[in-house]
């Protein structure tokens, strides 16, 4: 079930309503077989591998604590953790490599062997990837390491952490929730209050805009140009790739705001997944700024048990790499997205072994770091370096990608900027010019966020007249100008597919 279908719209209110009126003892298994039938209406036979996932670290965490009991001694209680640990990972991994790593192991491993000259004529096993199977084992195997680092103690009521793995709003595209924010406010359910619907609304409505009004306008623009970027060339191509770095943002973070809103509605507080990355100075901080639950997961569960930056800066170097590269994989199995992953981390490492040049520079020049230009030249850069990366990311392979790049910058087609061409790439003038105005206010909205302006609370603050007429404005205007689709056929979310 989409966010942007009418069956959400439908289905959502229904959820609420009943969530309010039955007993607040039974809210939580309300919101548990609401969340099942939400992720069932995708392929209702794969909600066994979610409900595997579930019981497999649902029961290493009361073995984790089982094992921290007794009298034996110390070594053997960490061994037997570990123990506890590694089947709980390598049961979820594997579940996760078979569904979305196998074919493309087995077409590597084929490519290497074709290489060397040897056939091997491996089968492939074209199956069908489940929504969301990346974000939930994820957020799984965070509570087991939690558990195991004793920073929570295991959940002993099933169902409760069964809701924990499959909250509805956050199920198949994020946040990655912790099990310290999440499991303890599913403990309580929360009371209504006008102020958390308001602003539950008030976050939907603009998850929304940034989905059907912005996102999918744009991907028309750059679904036509890379689909055939042979013939889009030069400035059709460099357009096309600064609108996919605004697309994806969009359309990510476009989901992650209507599933915070949906959460807030239901008296829930999930974590910020975006703030404002594309203001960022350097490319460390754009990836503080985006998909920061991912972003922090692969820190606290990844990068930090490596060694961080503790064992020197080669060794802090190679751990970036390794990160990066991992979370390049974890987005999709093929080659251009772990190219993706290591480009993010060699530009993090270029910036770090630059920085004394960059300071002596500064110095020399006398520039001014608070200045305006000193920062927009930085955040110029940092989007530069970060949508470079990007044309991996959306290209159909890295060969591709490599193609796209050359042809951005080789091929002279300056008149298109001025003769009206950008509007045969599917968008017109008219829509055209509705997306780049839909592009500030976007941009005019994360100025506020950066600074620290809640636009929220300055709707908050008006008459509740000003109120309901600002609502009922976002509601015409999005249903006016989104792209919904012959019939409401709604658009998928990119992060679907990881």
């Amino acid at each position: 079930m989409l966010f942007n279908s009418l069956h959400f719209l439908i289905f959502f209110p229904i959820v609420v309503g009943m969530y309010y009126l039955i007993p607040q003892k039974v809210r939580a298994y309300w919101l548990l077989a609401a969340s099942y039938y939400f992720y069932m209406c995708w392929n209702a036979k794969y909600v066994v591998l979610l409900l595997f996932s579930t019981i497999v670290t649902y029961v290493s965490g009361i073995l984790l604590e089982r094992c921290g009991r007794g009298d034996i001694e110390e070594k053997r209680k960490r061994r037997r953790r570990k123990l506890c640990v590694a089947a709980s990972f390598i049961l979820n991994l594997s579940v996760l490599f078979i569904f979305k790593y196998l074919d493309f192991g087995i077409e590597s491993l084929n490519r290497i062997l074709g290489y060397l000259h040897i056939s091997l004529n491996a089968p492939s096993f074209d199956l069908l990837l489940p929504v969301g199977i990346s974000f939930y084992t994820f957020q799984a195997l965070g509570y087991t390491v939690d558990v195991y680092r004793g920073e929570i103690y295991a959940e002993k009521n099933f169902f409760r952490y069964a809701l924990f793995v499959s909250f509805f709003p956050q199920l198949v595209a994020g946040p990655i929730e912790r099990s310290k924010n999440l499991l303890r406010q599913l403990d309580r359910p929360a009371k209504p209050k006008f102020d958390s619907f308001r602003e539950g609304v008030l976050l939907m409505l603009w998850g929304y805009f940034m989905k059907v009004v912005l996102a999918d306008r744009i991907a028309v623009f750059v679904d036509t140009v890379y689909g055939d970027f042979e013939t889009y060339t030069g400035v059709y191509l460099i357009v096309a790739t600064l609108l996919f770095a605004v697309q994806i943002y969009c359309d990510f973070s476009g989901y992650s705001v209507i599933a915070l809103g949906a959460a807030k509605i239901l008296g829930i507080q999930l974590m910020e997944n975006f703030d404002a990355p594309y203001l960022s100075a350097s490319v460390a901080e754009f990836w503080r700024r985006w998909h920061i639950s991912l972003s922090g997961w692969f820190r606290d569960y990844l990068y930090i048990p490596l060694g961080g930056n503790r064992k020197g800066k080669i060794r802090k170097y190679v751990n970036l790499l390794v990160t990066f590269g991992v979370s390049g994989l974890w987005h999709g199995a093929d080659w251009s997205y772990v190219i993706w992953g290591l480009l993010n981390g060699v530009w993090q490492i270029i910036g770090d072994v630059l920085t004394p040049l960059k300071k002596k520079m500064v110095g020399l020049l006398d520039v001014k770091k608070d200045s305006l230009s000193h920062k927009c030249i930085r955040v110029a850069t940092t989007f530069f370096l970060v949508d470079l990366a990007w044309v991996f990311f959306r290209a159909d392979s890295a060969f591709s990608a490599l193609r796209i790049i050359k042809r951005m910058f080789t091929a002279k087609n300056h008149w298109v900027w001025f003769d009206g061409s950008l509007f045969t790439c599917g968008l017109n003038r008219q829509n055209f010019t509705l997306m780049i105005w839909g592009i500030l206010l976007l941009f005019v909205v994360d100025i506020c966020k950066y600074r620290g302006i809640s636009l929220r609370k300055v709707v908050a603050e008006q008459d509740y007249w000003a109120q309901c007429l600002i609502v009922t404005a976002a509601v015409l205007g999005i249903l006016l100008f989104g792209m919904w689709g012959a019939g409401y056929d709604a658009a998928n979310f990119i992060y679907f597919q990881f």
